[in-house]
This record gives structure tokens, C-alpha cells and sequence, in this order.
């Protein structure tokens, strides 16, 4: 997996991410070199952390009876919630197999 496999992959997630919180999409610049592969990682693994507290937060209110809380809202959080989960698990895997597949290149 070539890094730009890799950007173009948290690129994706950023976008997913971005329409799941229901924000309007908007294309970045790539990143600079002080920005870096670190920091964009860091910014998806806060999104997917955000959109889980804020699930559950949806869920417990709905439990607790709070007016304006659909349980058809709070589903479609906790769905969108587990669907940026499961495609974050997929990246740090695609990532660990690329860093696996450049350890074992011959020098």
C-alpha cells in the first residue's frame, strides 16, 4: 500500500465521517509536512471517539425520556457510530499489513 493508498484512505474516512456527523462536505488541502500522517490519524481516531460519546449520550437521553429524542435518531447515530468503528478497525489493519509488507521488502 503506497502512502498516498494511505491519505487517500483517511480521506475517505474524514469525508464518511464528516456526512455522518451531517456537516456539509468539504475537500481539504492535502496535508503539509507538518501536519503529517500522525495528526490526521489522531483527527479520525477523535472523530470516531466523538461520534461514539455522542451515540450514547443520544441513548441515554432517549432512556431517560427526554422529549425531541427519536428512537429512530438515536439509531442512526449508534449505526453511524459503528460503521466509522468498523471502517477505522479496517485502516489500522490495510496500515499494519502495509508496515508488515515494507518490513519484509529486501534491502
Amino acid at each position: 500500500m503506497t502512502t498516498q493508498a494511505i491519505h487517500s484512505v483517511l480521506a475517505m474516512m474524514n469525508i464518511t465521517a464528516e456526512q455522518a456527523a451531517g456537516n456539509t462536505l468539504t475537500l481539504s488541502a492535502p496535508a503539509t509536512a507538518g501536519a503529517g500522517f500522525m495528526s490526521e490519524l489522531n483527527s479520525s481516531i477523535k472523530q470516531i471517539n466523538g461520534m461514539q460519546i455522542e451515540a450514547r449520550r443520544k441513548a441515554e437521553k432517549f432512556e431517560l425520556g427526554v422529549p425531541g429524542i427519536a428512537l429512530n435518531d438515536v439509531m442512526v447515530d449508534m449505526q453511524k457510530a459503528s460503521l466509522a468503528l468498523h471502517l477505522g478497525i479496517q485502516v489500522n489493519n490495510k496500515l499494519i499489513n502495509a508496515y508488515q509488507e515494507v518490513m519484509n521488502m529486501a534491502v
